[in-house]
């Protein structure tokens, strides 16, 4: 499959206009406003260009056991960049704020 132009176009353009607009959908869905995107990049066929172009921070990589690998035992899956983009200047702190007290 071919990538589309389109495409870094795309999320550069919700990097600078959607933000807001994606918090406010989730908290009518759901009673939280996010804190923080993530997306995986598939390192053997994209380089994640257009994410570090609109800013968006390369955190680590994925160990290649896929999503529904419960017993850890499928490490044949690709292995994936992780990139965050925080949608609030705190995002870490409210991460790692202790919700239950």
């Amino acid at each position: 499959m071919q990538p589309t132009p389109q495409i870094p176009f795309r999320i550069i353009l919700f990097s600078l206009t959607g933000r807001k607009l994606l918090g406010e959908i989730r908290r009518s869905g759901y009673g939280h406003r996010p804190v923080l995107l993530e997306t995986l990049v598939d390192t053997q066929r994209f380089r994640g260009t257009c994410y570090r172009a609109a800013n968006w921070i390369h955190i680590g990589q994925t160990t290649g056991r896929g999503r529904m690998d419960r017993a850890h035992e499928n490490h044949d899956r690709a292995i994936k960049d992780i990139y965050v983009y925080p949608l609030v200047r705190d995002a870490r702190q409210r991460l790692c704020t202790d919700l239950t007290r």
